[in-house]
């Protein structure tokens, strides 16, 4: 493979996709790159202006403008870091969601029309070979200057075409590695993950993939609860070799942003005392431990945990 080989995809693949086409109105009346920052912000209710500059690779000053932009437009309001009072931190405004769902539908529209012109026989072909070129680029990509883990580069992200599947087979593989667990937790997390795709509501349930320089390292559900006005956090992974990058954290962090963000009043979880890194996490974003109760589950003798985050500060 030559660099000319490289550059001629590229020219094929964005006149495929149409991130240059701006005669569709794909992304009007934004620029590609103002439409990025806004599908980041909708993804991270509360961004941190530091982190959306080194998420997006833009230049402080170009993200500076297109914030006042949206700040002018009422699509954004800015506050004062609840983690560190010297920063700042950008929230969509209910205009702002608009927009952004706008943008969304239009990019799935898109995607959608160009991938019913591949015959459904060649769409495993299609997403198998996106997975190589990813993870081949990934694989290969050129070391940082420094290489713990904290360094390096962690995105969260929607699903794609398959990541559903991954959560249950990353959550099945790890768990029998780690704790012994049988198949009947492959089966839990198979029912959790079907009852997901076949029928949610994306305005209040949401799925986040961690992506750690390129591949997926972790995930996280927020789903509606039995209970009225309760969300419900489920399957919280992260592979062993991305641990200690704050990606659990940060994936926690995005369900409770998020549950808080479209009304719910609290968020409940359901755990296993053998999970003392997940624990941590939970203790440290506010949950309070509701109830304890012994069983038998996944070929295991357990204590089952409920934790409860009130949203509102109740």
């Amino acid at each position: 493979m030559t660099v000319q080989d490289i550059r001629s995809f590229n020219r094929f693949y964005t006149n495929v996709i149409g991130a240059l086409d701006y005669g569709r109105h794909l992304y009007a009346p934004y620029t590609l790159t103002e439409s990025r920052v806004l599908y980041e912000l909708a993804h991270t209710p509360r961004a941190d202006i530091a982190d959306l500059r080194t998420e997006l690779t833009l230049d402080a000053g170009y993200l500076s403008r297109i914030l006042t932009r949206f700040e002018r437009d009422g699509l954004i309001e800015r506050s004062t870091s609840q983690r560190d009072p010297r920063r700042r931190t950008i929230t969509l405004t209910p205009a702002g969601r608009e927009a952004a769902a706008l943008l969304e539908e239009r990019s799935q529209s898109s995607i959608g029309a160009l991938l019913s012109t591949v015959p459904p026989a060649d769409r495993p072909r299609l997403t198998e070979a996106m997975h190589t070129i990813r993870t081949l680029l990934a694989d290969h990509r050129p070391a940082s200057p420094r290489t713990d883990k904290a360094d390096k580069h962690v995105t969260l992200r929607d699903p794609l075409p398959g990541d559903l599947g991954w959560i249950v087979q990353r959550n099945a593989a790890l768990y029998a590695a780690e704790y012994g667990w049988s198949a009947d937790y492959e089966g839990l997390v198979a029912r959790i993950v079907a009852d997901f795709a076949e029928d949610h509501d994306p305005h209040l349930e949401r799925v986040w993939i961690a992506e750690l320089d390129g591949r997926p390292v972790g995930a996280v559900m927020c789903v509606r609860d039995e209970a009225p006005g309760a969300a419900r956090l489920r399957l919280l992974l992260v592979e062993p070799d991305a641990r200690g990058a704050g990606i659990g954290d940060r994936l926690v962090q995005a369900c409770v942003d998020f549950a808080r963000g479209v009304g719910y009043r609290d968020l409940v979880l359901w755990t296993n005392d053998v999970l003392t890194a997940a624990r941590r996490i939970y203790q440290r974003k506010g949950f309070v431990l509701l109830a304890e109760k012994p069983h038998r589950s996944f070929g295991a003798d357990l204590v089952g945990q409920d934790w409860r985050l009130s949203l509102h500060g109740e």
